[in-house]
Order: C-alpha cells, then sequence, then structure tokens
C-alpha cells in the first residue's frame, strides 16, 4: 500500500477525544484478584461479544478495497485466532498462547506491507466493530488507549524486515 500523506489517517482517531490517559498496571504476576476488578473482556460482555467484534471487523475488511489485499482469501483461520487474541489482550483466558506461544505481534505482521494508512483503517474498523457490537463508550476508550500505539507499532512498511509469513508456528 502507498501511504498518501493528504490521506492520512490518525491512528488515535478511532478513540474518543476524552479517552483516559493510560496507566500502566503493575506486572501480571503481581496482581492479585481485588487489584484486577472485574477485567475489560467480562466489562465488554465476555467470549460472545469478543466474537461479535472480530465478526463485525473482518465484516468491514471484506469491503474494504485497500486492505482486503492483505488477508488471505479465507479469512475463517484470522477470525478464530482475532477472537482467541482479544479475549486474552482484554484479560481474558490465555488461549491464543496456549495454541499459539507469544504472540510477538509485530513479528508476525512483518509478511505485510503496514503504512500509516492502513493501520488508521484497522482502527477504524476496529472500532466500528466495537461500537457495532454494543460495546460501552468507556470500554472502547480504554481498548483505544491501547490499540492505537499497538497498530502504529505494526507500521512496518518502510522497515527492512523479513517478509516470509511465519503461518501458525508456536513462538516463544
Amino acid at each position: 500500500m502507498n501511504e498518501r500523506p493528504d490521506e492520512r489517517i490518525d491512528l488515535l482517531s478511532a478513540a474518543p477525544a476524552d479517552a483516559p490517559a493510560p496507566i500502566a498496571p503493575p506486572p501480571i504476576a503481581e496482581r492479585t484478584v481485588a487489584q484486577r476488578g472485574p477485567g475489560l473482556v467480562e466489562r465488554v460482555g465476555g467470549r460472545a461479544v469478543i466474537e461479535r467484534v472480530v465478526e463485525e471487523f473482518y465484516n468491514r475488511v471484506e469491503n474494504d478495497p485497500e486492505l482486503r489485499p492483505m488477508f488471505p482469501e479465507d479469512m475463517r483461520a484470522g477470525r478464530e485466532k482475532q477472537a482467541m487474541f482479544l479475549e486474552q489482550w482484554m484479560g481474558g483466558e490465555p488461549r491464543y498462547s496456549a495454541q499459539f506461544g507469544h504472540p510477538r505481534l509485530r513479528m508476525r505482521h512483518f509478511p505485510f506491507h503496514i503504512d500509516q494508512r492502513a493501520a488508521g483503517l484497522w482502527l477504524k474498523h476496529m472500532g466500528d466493530a466495537f461500537r457495532a457490537a454494543g460495546v460501552g463508550d468507556q470500554e472502547i476508550a480504554e481498548v483505544f488507549v491501547a490499540l492505537g500505539p499497538l497498530a502504529k507499532h505494526m507500521v512496518n512498511a518502510t522497515d527492512d524486515v523479513p517478509r516470509t509469513p511465519l503461518g501458525d508456528v508456536r513462538l516463544t
């Protein structure tokens, strides 16, 4: 994808303007149940809602002429992985890591030429998907405080990185 400066999408624009500032939590090993309180995954509605978010997201990607070519023809495996990852990332069961090892998202995305515009479109579709799934504004804001920088971290179009797909290898 060629980046067009006049068509850049702000990577944080999908988050509400009043999104809270990120707060660094203590390392997972140091957290107690009381410190965690109700997890984000539970507050958005659990696995069923996350699966609905992923379904909404992929429906949008299927209709996006810029992003669709970055995804395989059959997106079923990607949908399943995305749902497992999002659930884990939001504090749910670590099903993704149990099956695929450490997420190592940047490395897993090296095969794709991701520019600022693609990352912005990804965020827009993800934000729209969370809203379409009925997730509340406060939870969406919390998610996007972290998703914005994460999407920016995936940008690699001008980086000299290995472009060979990793497939379903387990990473440590």
